[in-house]
């Protein structure tokens, strides 16, 4: 059946084509499995509350009848804004307005969030754009600089909100424009279409324009909201929308409401927040995550952008599922909230999700796969500009950037036919990561380090039941057919610390040779020789604790970038200049680089599931969910790459030009 939606219809109707429903969430209550909801073009301000789900063979489908025509929103529109002082108007809200969430007492705050209790879930933005809110009325009043921003010229737009009795005030510094001439809007709903209740599965959402929520601080051990998303179900379809301007979160993929473990570490303080992520995983099995029940979504053809915490988060509930063909950019720009859940992608339990063909850039994190990235796979996909501006690295308790951040897990986890240009590719605070047929331009940062004793689990391979549970050992790791050039100063980054204790430094040096310090396999498993058919578990604990080894072959190392000591087949060019370069033509992403013209008749061998083998600790193969083979004779654009194999992305260096989306 087809239920019809239009704001502009004359008054609300019974959902037939000749009678629509004026509210999207009146159709979310009656549509069946089966079920297609068309909406037409117009403002929804509203909260989409579906009831009902859909099934394998019969999903519901929401569909803007005009693509990005449908716009659903959790703003409300100001335009009764009265001069204050100089700049700044000022407005009263009735408290009534936000029902029983109110984003302007509410703050963004929880676990691993360190910005403190500064920020509300609320916000005002001045035609589209986010003002930025100011710890006082004087400050508001002032208007100054905020030297963080990655916009300073707008972050002159402040916005300060108080009590007064049922009331909520709002006043704003518009810089001298008119408030009520322009397109004011002010964060009243916290989400804008996401189930109240779990297990709301098989939905599609197609071709919306979904923006501006009040959405709160989403770490792992905790219920995550976002403008949209599934809310612990499975096969969710989120295609052809743009998503912008929530406050914490675009999408949420994760995680279920448990009120024994919801921000446990910021309110009780008496388990590590470690702890209560080894508590999540395991409490799951009593919310029923199983691969039959949670996960298997795909999200896809998105524009995901100017989000504060994250474009898409999700912890456990992502599990299975494909992110693909999404341009997220813009991401924790105006750096108002800090915290260790930001980035364009964050996912914790990221098994057998699929990363592909993304455009990622001018976040201050591209990727970042957190605990239990297994089975995980982020292939064919564009990074660029994931760092934060010249000046404000340096200043204190600057945020250090990445295009990937694999932290704390077994894996296997497969980065393969990526182009990574910011100035640090990936930061890897894990184990068992293969870097397979990558244009990388940025440094590796946290080898060997930065863990402690982090026992983190493992899976039944492709299932997410719980096969053990171990500390990062580091190693494990794979580096195939990569090219690496020093596009960056090497220079160590230096930062101030948010303390006395003087400066942080991470290494800017592009290459393997970060891996200097780790053996072979061949010196490896020599530790586990012995004369003896009883092994001595004393004798052998040494080993046991000792760090994994590493593969390393047919990489080409341009520009100064440096190889693994123990390498034999690779190439590395000392004598020409190389430079790599992201251009525009007809508005798509161009790479520009002659390193091609360097890279002579060095050619190297195909590399498949075979060559990488199994991650150590859950002992799986870097293989498809499915479990078959991966043979890497694909490229970035899917071409055949042939008998000549050569490193990078590219099957030819011809291919090179191409417009990369």
């Amino acid at each position: 059946m087809k239920i019809y939606v239009d704001a502009h219809a004359g008054r609300n109707g019974n959902g037939s084509r000749e009678m629509p429903f004026k509210h999207i969430n009146d159709a979310a209550q009656v549509a069946r499995p089966g079920d297609e909801v068309l909406v037409a073009p117009g403002v929804y301000r509203e909260y989409v509350n579906p009831r009902n789900a859909g099934t394998e063979e019969a999903r519901i489908t929401y569909r803007s009848t005009e693509p990005l025509g449908a716009v659903i929103t959790g703003a409300e529109e100001v335009k009764d804004w009265k001069p204050y002082e100089g700049n700044v108007w000022v407005c009263r809200v009735k408290n009534t307005v936000f029902g029983d969430y109110n984003p302007y007492t509410t703050y963004v705050y929880g676990d691993w969030y360190f910005a403190g209790r500064s920020k509300h879930t609320g916000c005002v933005y001045l035609n589209d754009k986010a003002m930025y809110e100011a710890e006082s009325l004087e400050a508001c009043i002032k208007g100054e600089v905020y030297t963080r921003s990655w916009d300073p010229d707008f972050s002159i737009y402040k916005w300060y909100a108080e009590q007064d009795g049922d009331e909520t005030v709002i006043y704003g510094n518009f810089q001298g424009k008119d408030p009520n001439a322009e397109n004011v809007e002010i964060n009243v709903r916290r989400e804008c279409f996401m189930p109240s209740e779990t297990g709301i599965g098989y939905i599609t959402v197609s071709g919306f324009n979904i923006n501006k929520a009040a959405t709160t601080w989403a770490p792992p051990a905790a219920y995550q909201d976002g403008m949209i998303g599934p809310h612990w179900s499975k096969g969710w379809i989120i295609e052809d929308c743009e998503i912008s301007n929530s406050k914490c979160a675009g999408i949420s993929l994760g995680k279920y409401l448990d009120p024994d473990n919801n921000h446990y570490f910021t309110y009780k303080h008496v388990k590590s927040p470690t702890q209560m992520e080894r508590d999540a995983v395991c409490r799951g099995q009593y919310h029923g995550w199983l691969k039959e029940k949670v996960g298997s979504h795909i999200v896809r053809r998105c524009n995901i952008h100017h989000c504060e915490q994250g474009g898409i988060i999700g912890r456990m509930g992502g599990v299975f599922s494909i992110i693909e063909d999404n341009h997220i950019h813009h991401i924790n720009n105006m750096m108002e909230l800090g915290g260790a859940e930001i980035a364009g992608i964050k996912m914790h339990a990221a098994i057998d999700v699929i990363f592909r063909r993304n455009h990622i850039h001018h976040c201050t994190m591209g990727i970042w796969c957190d605990w239990e990235a297994q089975g995980t796979r982020i292939t064919q996909n564009l990074f660029h500009d994931n760092q934060m501006p010249e000046y404000a690295k340096q200043l204190k308790g600057g945020m250090m950037s990445q295009d990937i951040f694999v932290e704390v897990g077994h894996g296997p986890t497969l980065i393969d036919n990526n182009i990574l240009l910011s100035d640090v590719s990936l930061r890897m605070a894990t184990e068992g990561v293969a870097m397979v047929h990558n244009l990388i331009c940025g440094a590796f940062t946290c080898v060997g380090g930065g863990t402690g004793p982090r026992y983190t689990p493992y899976h039944m391979p492709h299932r997410t039941e719980v096969m053990g549970f171990m500390t990062i050992l580091h190693g494990d790791d794979r580096f195939y057919n990569n090219i690496f050039v020093q596009k960056w100063p090497s220079d160590p980054f230096i930062t101030l610390r948010d303390s006395s204790e003087g400066t942080n430094s991470e290494n800017r040096e592009v290459g393997t040779h970060v891996m200097d310090g780790y053996m072979t396999y061949d010196e490896w498993i020599q530790m586990f020789d012995m004369d003896t058919e009883t092994p001595d578990m004393v004798k052998l604990m040494p080993a046991h604790d000792h760090s994994l080894p590493v593969w390393v072959g047919g990489n080409a190392y341009f520009n100064g970038a440096k190889a693994y000591k123990k390498e034999t087949d690779h190439l590395v060019d000392t004598e020409h200049e190389v430079y790599v370069e992201l251009t525009e033509k007809d508005g798509r992403p161009v790479l520009s680089t002659n390193l091609y013209d360097f890279l002579g008749g060095y050619a190297t061998g195909m590399v498949d599931s075979d060559v990488l083998g199994c991650a150590f600790e859950p002992e799986e193969r870097f293989e498809n969910p499915d479990g078959t083979a991966i043979v890497f004779n694909e490229d970035y654009f899917g071409g055949h790459r042939g008998v000549r194999v050569i490193p990078g992305p590219f099957a030819s260096g011809e291919d090179a030009g191409k417009p990369l989306f």
